[in-house]
């Protein structure tokens, strides 16, 4: 039991560490695991088990719970699809995920901002916000694709599976352009205006942040 309580104790002490690891083998590592397992959708589960990492990001309270039922309710809806033939469920499983990361990039910026020590909780808290703000814009792209056949043009966008909408979003937020996946409606352009501004200007105000905090301590 005393083995338990030191565990939770340090884990609870390098959540945001956890997070970002969980966060990046979803994004970068889902390739390698296509490779080598064809037949599973293991983006689904990376996102799954970076979910369940997002609700312990946040401290005992109301706000760990409130995660814990968007993720659950990410579950239900998520096998649903499989029972039922209906559009809802999957459009229920992309809102719920969108707004779980949205909430998240909420909790880990706070953290990444806070006052105190710059260490690497900190580090990687601001890491977690970046990394989720991506998923969650992509995960809209999807949404709109799904609603919205046509919504993105270009020589990949004919099939924007979630994969892809990742993909375009961090390229968005980075603004790389790379030009293989357009935004054609308005409502689409807005958002991606809006998410690389927003990328951008997040970059400025956390640099400027922890280099004041860094300068304090010192």
């Amino acid at each position: 039991m005393e083995s338990v309580r030191h565990l939770a104790h340090r884990y609870g002490q390098h959540r945001f560490t956890v997070l970002f690891a969980t966060l990046l083998l979803a994004i970068a590592g889902h390739g390698i695991f296509s490779a080598l397992f064809p037949i599973a959708n293991p983006l689904e589960w990376l996102l799954g088990f970076s979910l369940i990492a997002v609700v312990f990001s946040a401290r005992r309270g109301t706000l760990r719970w409130i995660l814990g039922g968007m993720v659950a309710a990410c579950v239900v809806a998520w096998l649903m699809r499989g029972l039922v033939d209906h559009p809802a469920p999957v459009l229920g499983s992309q809102l719920m995920i969108a707004l779980t990361c949205l909430l998240a990039t909420g909790v880990s910026a706070r953290r990444a901002l806070a006052s105190g020590p710059v260490d690497a909780e900190h580090i990687c808290a601001a890491l977690d916000a970046y990394l989720l703000a991506g998923i969650a814009f992509g995960v809209a792209y999807w949404m709109m694709e799904t609603v919205q056949p046509g919504t993105f043009a270009g020589a990949t966008a004919g099939n924007l599976t979630p994969q892809r909408a990742i993909y375009f979003s961090f390229v968005t937020q980075a603004t790389l352009g790379f030009g293989d996946i357009v935004p054609v409606r308005e409502s689409a352009q807005g958002i991606v205006v809006a998410q690389g501004i927003g990328g951008q200007m997040y970059l400025a105000v956390l640099v400027a942040r922890l280099v004041s905090l860094y300068s304090g301590r010192r």
